[in-house]
């Protein structure tokens, strides 16, 4: 690995590929500065974890089980397989160099400022949704205890949105420490669930009248019991259950020798999502039959309550509960570092850039809380459809996203080929396929999308609309981008 790039030399002189061209001057990002060191590999590997385990498997699940069956299992695998291809992209970029801009950083040096921008505000359009998401299944869950169950869900999204937002503007080491814990709950829910899960189906021990097995399957329609086309619809919606696993690469940024800690990190996120994504729902599916699952209610839920264990249903829902809060601490997190990035290169509002004593870019973790407070509106209008209708919204922002790290992952393999600069050894394997196929599947994504009537089409639908803003907010930020590099840069 002798031609490992460390983050004090990006940039490391490597032999030129061909008509002796050097290394270019390494790149400097501005929204770099004033950041603390302050997380340490236990963070960064828990917020790995937690990243991988979120909102989309503990609520999305139990809907997404009911429409498609037990072929939700594949669908899982696919998309977390290619989550994977994402983030270890990533990954090898940030071992490069490391930042808290992330691959808004990288959209800067390899595609300008125009690829910062859209990449910047993409991520926002995910994440600023997925926190609608998040205090919606906050209140969701909230509803199960009889205490709540008579308090509108709009108030209860509000109370979840004004807690984590409190909790999101103290030092990046507070961050780290809650969402360590956060993680340490969600995983050890998961793990003990699947103990129980996998002692009822060795014993055919009752579920709610059902006895767990391959019958729950297989006398229920099968693997497909609606075909095949269900389950691909439904990927757009798998997809959202994996929207934070790049988190790991914003929060590389504010530690200490990311060049160790990072592979790990990512290298172990396949097989969590081997482990808690596709065995999860496999469990599910052989404990009852996949008509017992809703979109009302955690699938989780749903095992423990059917089971009848005194409390058990309540802890597993307090847990649920956990991961949304955990969901929406992230988000901020990570916005907030993005926004500030782009806000230092004049792409975003100014006040987007500003940091507090604690070294944390409260702006833009305000702007994200405000759309947050659209969605407790949301909440109030339409609060049974207010889920589906923002995962739709948030599945093009994570597209986009996933879409922008695969081309900045080409870019610079393509800069690496030609001599310009070197690659770390901790690398994107088979590229530039896996960038390529990566992005054949990430198109096929919103195909399906369109294919699928009724939200997820008018989503797709949508699609002008958002590049019909993101070219008209260029047009007003291009001024100022100019001005602040200092360059006629378009």
């Amino acid at each position: 690995m002798s031609d490992r790039v460390t983050a004090a030399d990006p940039l490391s002189a490597a032999p030129a590929a061909s008509g002796g061209t050097t290394a270019a001057t390494p790149h400097v990002d501005a929204g770099d500065a004033g950041y603390r060191k302050d997380l340490k590999s236990r963070h960064i590997n828990m917020i790995a974890i937690g990243g991988a385990i979120g909102t989309g498997l503990f609520l999305g699940a139990g809907g997404r089980m009911s429409q498609a069956g037990p072929s939700l299992f594949i669908a899982y695998a696919v998309c977390g397989v290619f989550a994977f291809f994402v983030v270890r992209a990533l990954g090898e970029l940030v071992l490069y160099r490391p930042s808290s801009g992330a691959f808004v950083s990288y959209a800067r040096e390899f595609m300008g400022e125009k690829g910062a921008y859209t990449a910047g505000w993409l991520y926002f359009l995910n994440w600023s949704t997925t926190a609608v998401a998040d205090i919606t299944a906050a209140a969701t869950y909230a509803h199960f205890w009889s205490m709540f169950s008579d308090v509108p869900q709009w108030i209860l999204a509000l109370i979840a949105l004004a807690v984590v937002l409190a909790a999101n503007l103290i030092s990046v080491k507070y961050f780290g420490e809650m969402e360590f814990w956060f993680a340490i709950v969600k995983v050890a829910a998961l793990v003990v669930f699947m103990l129980v899960g996998i002692f009822l189906v060795v014993t055919s021990h009752d579920v709610g009248g059902s006895t767990p097995g391959l019958a729950n399957i297989t006398d229920n329609g099968g693997v497909f019991p609606h075909g095949t086309m269900p389950m691909l619809l439904l990927i757009q919606g798998v997809v959202f259950a994996y929207a934070s696993v790049e988190l790991c690469g914003v929060a590389a940024g504010e530690t200490e020798n990311p060049e160790k800690i990072m592979p790990k990190a990512i290298n172990s996120i396949m097989w969590r999502v081997g482990l808690f994504y596709v065995g999860s729902v496999v469990l599910l599916a052989l404990l009852l039959p996949y008509t017992a699952y809703s979109g009302d209610q955690s699938p989780f839920v749903t095992v423990f309550d059917k089971l009848g264990v005194p409390g058990a249903a309540g802890v597993m829902n307090l847990v649920v509960l956990t991961a949304a809060l955990s969901s929406l601490n992230s988000g901020l997190y990570s916005t907030g570092r993005i926004l500030r990035s782009m806000s230092l290169a004049g792409s975003a509002p100014r006040f987007t850039g500003v940091m507090n004593k604690g070294g944390v870019p409260y702006g833009g973790i305000l702007l994200t809380a405000g759309f947050g407070v659209l969605g407790v509106g949301l909440n109030y209008v339409m609060p049974g459809e207010a889920f589906e209708l923002v995962l739709n919204l948030a599945s093009i922002g994570i597209i986009g996203t996933w879409a922008m790290i695969m081309v900045c992952s080409l870019l610079f393999w393509r800069r690496a080929e030609e001599g310009r600069l070197a690659r770390p050894g901790y690398r994107l394997p088979w590229a530039p396929y896996t960038q390529i196929v990566t992005l054949l599947f990430l198109g096929s994504v919103l195909v399906l999308m369109w294919m699928d009537e009724g939200i997820s089409r008018t989503t797709v639908n949508c699609l002008p609309l958002i590049a019909a803003a993101l070219v008209g907010g260029w047009f007003l930020v291009r001024g100022r981008v100019r001005a602040t590099a200092g360059t006629p840069r378009d």
